[in-house]
């Protein structure tokens, strides 16, 4: 059984959905949409097994950083 996208890829399983993570198992980003950084950060995830995107990533240009935003 693959463990990341890109294994899943190699392996033939385009439909491959990697399993669930607690968004409190790894880190938001506060990259930009659309920067290398934030493009750095969604390969790192993807090579580590872990979901693309966490809820509290930062969504737009506009939006607080997710690092500094208080919790609900």
């Amino acid at each position: 059984m693959p463990k990341s996208v890109l294994e899943a890829i190699k392996m033939g399983f385009w439909d491959f959905e990697p399993s669930e993570v607690d968004n409190e198992m790894f880190d938001a980003s506060d990259d930009m949409p659309g920067t290398k950084e934030k493009l750095q950060t969604l390969a790192d995830r993807v090579r580590s097994g872990l979901p693309l995107w966490h809820d509290a990533d930062r969504g737009d240009v506009d939006a607080p950083s997710p690092l500094n935003r208080k919790p609900r």
